[in-house]
């Protein structure tokens, strides 16, 4: 079977969407993770299936493939990591509360929260983000489709406009190389 006409149109719509991907947005983002760093700050972040995935790739980048060989630096941590304080809060609380409840174990003011929900309508993300957001933190959002609550609630967005969640997926797997690459040769300590 010849599934060359299915490979090019993926692609395609890959390459077409990560064309379109507001370049601003990115170096804002990534603006706000150096001040994180400079600050000596903790940076949360989290999502739900590969958003999940894609969340603990970013903190393996960062703590290890730019920190390593650093004096300083990066303090990422993955809210969706430990599955049993997941499960606990899920199952004493409700899945809604796995995030936020933790935040309120770790969280000093000033620090940095980063959600990923491709359909940016996450609610345990959302609540997460909006307990930053009234605790005087840094609020980022990784969202795709029309960016749904999460673009309207995160301070900083990167938004993959495209109704595809493996595209959306794929491209935020995408910022995460592309910010470790660029931050592993501008931090010079």
């Amino acid at each position: 079977m010849d599934f060359t006409l299915e490979i090019n149109n993926y692609l395609d719509r890959l390459k077409t969407t990560a064309d379109s991907l507001d370049r601003g947005q990115i170096s804002n983002v990534m603006n706000v993770l150096l001040s994180a760093y400079q600050d000596n700050k903790q940076v949360f972040i989290m999502g739900n299936g590969g958003s999940a995935s894609t969340a603990s790739h970013f903190v393996c980048d960062f703590n290890k493939g730019i920190s390593l060989d650093k004096k300083q630096k990066f303090k990422l941590i993955c809210l969706n990591d430990n599955i049993a304080s997941l499960m606990a809060y899920a199952n004493d609380l409700s899945y809604e509360d796995i995030f936020v409840e933790q935040l309120k174990n770790y969280y000093n003011e000033g620090d940095l929260v980063i959600g990923i929900s491709g359909s940016g309508n996450s609610e345990n993300v959302l609540k997460a983000i909006d307990f930053a957001n009234k605790n005087k933190g840094i609020t980022v959002g990784l969202c795709g489709y029309n960016g749904g609550k999460l673009l309207q609630m995160a301070q900083h967005n990167i938004h993959v406009n495209i109704d595809d969640m493996q595209i959306v997926e794929d491209l935020h797997m995408v910022m995460d190389h592309l910010m470790m690459k660029v931050f592993y040769k501008s931090i010079k300590e």
